[in-house]
């Protein structure tokens, strides 16, 4: 795969060498390379453009055009394998924003040369990834930071700082949801077959996942509903939303998980779903308890129900979703991103200002100013892998959860082990492939096609870890 050799990040500020007003020295600036720089990957990059943009990858160099315009001084490519290569010792830190299953391997690959990384959300595709990523980040003393950006925000820190005073009181319930997909879910696996576009290279796209012929509806931005590539309406907005829920509650790896959906198919996520997890207890702070707690997700126009005392004609929808936190004194709600948080009372609590207050909300270079930091000493930034990692493996076990509703169980969790307690191995499961419903002469005919059964264990195993195409590898896990 060519991984450079570890190189320290060692960037001399402005106090060390001296500065006239308003000026910034060079060596003040970070060399960031961009992966996955056509849609988000750009968003994200012109946050960062008061550092140095030294290289630009993208495997669409059309849907990429406008990153290319703007930073016009970066070196192009189309495999960050080459870029990695060629440039990896000119480069400081890595902002990775390319389709979900392949965030893990430029990622992990980047660490372990020494360098940071910003890494869009989901995180990653797997459980497996997620805690790769948490360990090479521990490992590697690197500066990380998730693109929830929603934790640099004024929301979070006060949804956190309410529940940690005990303005709501013990929470043993909490009900989310999204409005998403906006994209296109629940569908089977195109049969037509469409040129590739000269400016697309699709086996890269592919990476890791297994080979399959090109269709326009896959990308460059649906890839989200698909399986191979993406995590659904979940992946993609629970790290939005669920995160005050992870951080003010203090979670970490649910216990038991349940999920259910609008048909599911092998190849989509479906375009509804529910999951159930379950928390154990955990130690208690000062002003309140952390007891047991059942966090339950909805998405695709699923709702939870009104609580009582919400005024009529008030959404629950800020931004895209909600979060409704049942205390035993109060109940709080919050959007998307931790927005808004309100109090059902209408009592406004003044709790101690206890979260660091991230400069102008800015996610971005919140992470920039993290990697110019001494490992020793770093203020990490709001969303770093040691807590985006586990964070995210809640996230990836509410897919888990969906994929493996066949099983008509409620399943439990060894979060430490990475693996399912209660799927026997004898066990068999069967996917939908085809949805042949059609009516003919008036008459409704159910015709659906299934995949042979499957074993479950190995099945889930593969869900947690996947098997890479031929030529993909990841970075070992430390020990």
């Amino acid at each position: 795969m060519g991984t450079a050799s570890l190189a320290g990040l060692t960037i001399v500020p402005n106090s060390v060498l001296g500065s006239t007003a308003g000026h910034t020295a060079p060596s003040d600036k970070m060399n960031i390379a961009g992966v996955g720089v056509g849609g988000r990957g750009f968003a994200v990059l012109k946050n960062m453009d008061s550092q140095n943009i030294v290289a630009l990858c993208d495997v669409d160099w059309k849907y990429s055009a406008n990153a290319f315009k703007r930073f016009p001084n970066a070196r192009k490519f189309k495999d960050y394998r080459e870029m990695y290569d060629k440039m990896m010792g000119e480069i400081d830190g890595v902002m990775v924003a390319t389709a979900d299953h392949t965030h893990c391997l430029i990622a992990s690959e980047a660490i372990a040369a020494g360098k940071h990384v910003y890494c869009e959300k989901p995180l990653t595709h797997s459980v497996y990834e997620s805690r790769l990523l948490t360990k090479l980040a521990d490992k590697y003393k690197v500066a990380t930071q998730m693109g929830n950006q929603g934790a640099s925000g004024d929301g979070v820190r006060k949804t956190c700082e309410w529940i940690w005073n005990g303005e709501i009181g013990e929470v043993r319930k909490v009900e989310a949801f999204t409005d998403r997909p906006i994209w296109p879910q629940g569908l089977m696996r195109p049969a037509e077959k469409h040129k590739v576009p000269s400016t697309l290279d699709w086996d890269l796209f592919l990476g890791p996942a297994q080979y399959r012929p090109y269709n326009s509806i896959y990308t460059p931005w649906n890839w989200r509903g698909w399986w191979d590539f993406g995590t659904g309406a979940l992946g993609d907005m629970a790290c939005h939303i669920l995160h005050p829920v992870f951080k003010a509650l203090k979670l970490k790896y649910p216990i038991e998980v349940e999920g259910s959906s609008t048909p599911l198919l092998t190849e989509c996520a479906p375009n509804a779903q529910m999951v159930k997890f379950v928390f154990p207890a955990r130690d208690n702070m000062p002003k309140v308890a952390m007891p047991g707690v059942e966090v339950i997700w909805y998405d695709g126009g699923l709702m939870p129900p009104r609580p009582e005392g919400l005024p009529d004609g008030k959404s629950l929808n800020v931004q895209g979703g909600g979060v409704i936190f049942h205390g035993s004194k109060d109940t709080l709600i919050c959007g998307c991103y931790g927005a808004e948080p309100y109090l059902l009372s209408g009592r406004v609590p003044d709790a101690p200002k206890v979260c660091r207050v991230v400069p102008d909300n800015n996610h971005y270079m919140d992470w920039v100013r993290a990697a110019k930091e001494s490992a020793d000493t770093r203020v990490q930034p709001a969303s770093p892998f040691s807590e985006a990692g586990p964070f995210n493996e809640m996230v990836v076990m509410g897919v888990l959860a969906v994929r493996l509703q066949g099983l008509r169980k409620r399943l439990k969790w060894d979060g430490e082990n990475m693996r399912f307690t209660n799927i026997s191995p004898d066990e068999t499961i069967r996917i939908m492939i085809e949805d042949g419903f059609s009516i003919k002469d008036g008459h409704p005919t159910f015709n659906k096609t299934y995949t042979d059964p499957m074993n479950a264990q190995q099945y889930a195993d593969e869900l947690i870890k996947h098997t890479y195409r031929d030529g993909w590898k990841l970075v070992d896990m430390p020990l």
